[in-house]
């Protein structure tokens, strides 16, 4: 009876997939939290930019 349930746990993929999906999930967070974090220095100077343009436009 051990062995059967060992063998059907281990036969059973439904909670590799899940674990699988999890990882994949992480790893692309990562990714995006990594390019972001090199883009927001220009994406700051943009802003940075935009608001020196509209302040002198304003005077």
């Amino acid at each position: 009876m051990v062995r059967r349930l060992l063998k059907s746990f281990l036969s059973n993929s439904n909670g590799a997939t899940a674990v699988e999906y999890g990882l994949l999930a992480g790893l692309i967070a990562i990714g995006l939290l990594a390019g972001l974090q090199a883009f927001s220095g220009s994406l700051g100077n943009v802003f940075n930019t935009v608001t020196t343009s509209i302040e002198s436009a304003r005077k």
